[in-house]
């Protein structure tokens, strides 16, 4: 009976019929889940799948799989409908979505996008995962997997929904729990908890919405008044309402996040300088935005207004700091050489920006700098820079050692 009310709940929040929605361990088991049935029951049609540059690792780790499309996005983070439309082929089984960006909060044209392809006769799978405590996913998608603890349940909760209709054939050992869709005893009082925090949330989202919203406005428009070298990202209107995410230039993103937890604020990062990888964010570099230095701020319900003004005292200290540590450039004196090389071979983000801006002001206008670099990050962060300071990216070659980098001098 628990579950059973549990399944209502949840069924209601997300838009479907009770018998469509099971429960799953977690919300990565309901993408796994749901992707491998989709395919599989489509499995006649192709092994062909499309998905956006920006999905989730746990869609992009199970699309390794199969044939790929992968959609890319603009600077915003967001897809256009019509390049999934285009990406369809007679043998696509099931394309992907997110309904929202889980590092920079920008929403994705979920219904036009359900739309096309329900007119091919390829079914969706959305992931709202980051979305669902905000409100139903709109648009005539055919599956949908979710996580508890994106909205404040508990972990190792996640729900999948198959619309009737959508040919799903549950991957593994047969199992009679959970229409055969998610092996092994449910964990009851989890799911009861899942299903009672969603219940919670939902009814007090859209007033916390606005108030969230106008929390992250006040700090996408003050962060670049306060801190100089700053690109805020993600889509400034379509976006979820808690997150916000910064890049600042001459910044290692894990050292600023050291130094802003020590002044009391929990933040994440999508910066290429992790510690475990070493490897930019996916995410940041199919936008082609600055990775280096990445802040993500994620605002929970009841996130008070002071703790935002007391961050936004602390962040140009910080930032500032870091960059001391770092020897981000000041201004140098111009000579006449019509080319400079740096050679930043062995040196991670930010080092190779930061010595490329040391040097740039010591050639004349229409001079070069060679950048030497085997940072995986210098790929993306080199033209993001030569954006952000108007400066020519002539383009990237292989050198002896890693790869060169030539930008032109342009003021």
């Amino acid at each position: 009976m628990l579950l059973d009310a549990a399944r209502e709940v949840a069924a209601e929040a997300v838009g479907c019929r009770p018998d469509e929605l099971v429960f799953t361990s977690s919300g990565t088991r309901a993408v796994h889940s749901g992707m491998a049935g989709a395919l599989a029951g489509r499995r006649r049609v192709g092994r062909h799948l499309i998905v956006s540059a920006v999905e989730h690792s746990s869609v992009l780790h199970s699309a390794e799989l199969f044939e790929v499309t992968e959609v890319p996005v603009g600077r915003t983070g967001a897809v256009s409908p019509q390049a999934y439309v285009d990406a369809l082929r007679p043998d696509t089984a099931l394309a992907c979505l997110q309904s929202a960006n889980h590092e920079v909060g920008t929403v994705q044209p979920v219904a036009e996008v359900a739309a096309g392809c329900r007119e091919a006769g390829v079914p969706l799978l959305v992931d709202a995962a980051q979305s669902l405590g905000w409100g139903p996913v709109e648009g005539e998608w055919s599956l949908l997997a979710a996580s508890a603890h994106k909205w404040g349940g508990p972990s190792g909760v996640g729900l999948l929904a198959v619309r009737k209709g959508v040919r799903f054939s549950a991957q593994g050992p047969a199992d009679e729990r959970e229409s055969g869709r998610a092996p092994g005893f449910e964990n009851l009082p989890a799911i009861v908890a899942a299903a009672a925090s969603l219940r919670a949330v939902r009814a007090e989202a859209a007033q916390e919405a606005v108030r969230l919203r106008e929390l992250t406005a006040r700090i996408r428009a003050r962060v670049p008044r306060l801190v100089p070298d700053v690109d805020v990202v993600g889509d400034p209107e379509r976006r979820l309402p808690g997150i916000v995410t910064f890049s600042c230039l001459y910044v290692d993103g894990e050292t600023l996040l050291h130094e802003l937890d020590r002044a009391g604020f929990s933040v994440s990062s999508g910066s290429s300088c992790t510690s475990s990888t070493l490897t930019p964010s996916h995410v940041l570099k199919a936008m082609g935005v600055l990775s280096e230095g990445n802040v993500r701020v994620s605002l929970p319900f009841g996130a008070a207004s002071g703790d935002v003004d007391r961050f936004l005292e602390v962040l140009p200290g910080a930032v500032a700091a870091v960059r001391e540590q770092l020897g981000a450039p000041t201004p140098s004196a111009v000579v006449h050489d019509d080319s400079l090389v740096v050679d930043a071979l062995g040196k991670r983000c930010p080092i190779p920006v930061i010595e490329l801006a040391k040097v740039i002001g010591d050639v004349p206008i229409g001079g070069t700098v060679r950048v030497l670099s085997d940072d995986e990050a210098a790929r993306l962060d080199i033209p993001a820079w030569c954006e952000m300071r108007e400066q020519e990216y002539v383009g990237a070659e292989p050198a002896e050692q890693g790869t060169a980098y030539l930008v032109r001098r342009t003021s």
